[in-house]
């Protein structure tokens, strides 16, 4: 009788974690890092590809809380990590723990690893930070200390400046972490405001994330508004979105930034909308892409573009506009049986950016 092949035509849904990991690293690893080491376990099992970004989002941390945990379990020899030329985060390779028996160390054998492929988020850098606790910890503010520090004269105006981002009177707990940053992280008002609207931006109100944000800032030595907004790009998927869209693979100039702040912010506009501007300008120019972006956008925010059904609507506005003058020209032309004038060829692309202008 022949041999039979077994097909699996489901994926499993249960993720296996090893006895050892339970037993021997478990115990000494922090929250940040026990989760970041599971979820790495249930992309391996599920082939699914992830960037240092994606765990991020997925448990409210930041992207140097992902990096300090995978350096982590790098130490403790479960997992390896992969660099490209840049230094850049390139891949992880997980050590098989499947049969490991006894008090296992991190100098036992020689580990068997499976990869774990790794998705680079376009011109994202993903540098290996070092594997240390925080040098920052938050005191036990006394509420003496709070009272003298909401009767400071300055504090009242950032206060009030946080609950407008934040969207609600700031409890005793968060007012103790604004505290924190000024006294203990040495922010200035300006860099405490940034630091809010930076996180309120991304739809992270909560504290907690927003003082990791903060710690994180000031173990790179960021002290001003301006250095926090040229390092938080790095890491902004939609503006490398935007940049890629419009053929650019290097980070943004402050203009550029200004261009697609500009977009995303003053006007309002959906990545549907910005791709839509992009893909339209990459057609039509190889040169000045952001300042030709920025005229058919203008023109659609003066439009009141919304979505892409807006869009379409002036397009054929604009295409019957083309064929009435298309008709005036060819009814002149009649006309006159000499037809002596050579007719103008026009600029389609400048035509437009005319008519929706006004």
């Amino acid at each position: 009788m022949a041999r039979l092949t077994i097909y699996k035509d489901h994926h499993a849904d249960t993720t296996t974690v090893s006895n050892c990991f339970i037993d021997y690293y478990m115990k000494d690893a922090n929250d940040a890092q026990i989760k970041v080491y599971l979820y790495l376990l249930r992309m391996l099992n599920g082939n699914h590809s992830i960037s240092v970004s994606d765990i991020a989002d997925k448990f409210n941390h930041t992207e140097r809380d992902v990096m300090r945990a995978l350096n982590y379990w790098e130490e403790k020899q479960l997992l390896s990590l992969d660099y490209d030329e840049e230094q850049n985060l390139s891949g992880i390779h997980l050590r098989d723990l499947t049969g490991a028996s006894g008090a296992l160390n991190a100098s036992s054998g020689s580990p068997s690893v499976s990869a774990l492929p790794s998705k680079r988020e376009p011109n994202a850098t993903f540098t290996a930070a070092p594997s240390q606790t925080a040098s920052f910890q938050k005191p036990n503010y006394t509420m003496d200390q709070l009272r003298e520090f909401k009767s400071r004269e300055e504090t009242a105006q950032l206060l009030f400046i946080a609950q407008s981002y934040i969207g609600k009177p700031l409890t005793p707990s968060e007012i103790k972490s604004i505290l924190f940053f000024m006294d203990e992280l040495h922010f200035s008002e300006d860099l405490v405001d940034y630091l809010i609207q930076y996180c309120v931006d991304r739809n992270k109100k909560d504290f907690k994330y927003i003082e990791k944000v903060a710690i994180s800032w000031a173990e790179q030595g960021i002290t001003t508004p301006q250095q926090a907004q040229k390092i938080s790009t790095k890491y902004d998927k939609d503006v490398y979105a935007i940049m890629n869209q419009l053929g650019k693979s290097n980070s943004p100039t402050v203009k550029e930034l200004e261009f697609i702040n500009r977009w995303t912010k003053e006007f309002g506009f959906s990545n549907e909308i910005i791709f839509e501007a992009c893909q339209r300008t990459v057609m039509a120019t190889d040169k000045h892409r952001f300042e030709y972006a920025d005229s058919i956008l203008s023109s659609w925010s003066k439009e009141n573009v919304h979505r892409k059904s807006d869009i379409l609507r002036i397009d054929e506005l604009y295409q019957q506009k083309r064929k009435a003058a298309g008709r005036t020209t060819s009814n002149k032309a009649a006309a006159n049986k000499f037809n002596q004038f050579q007719q103008n060829d026009y600029d389609f692309a400048e035509l437009e950016k005319d008519i929706l202008s006004n």
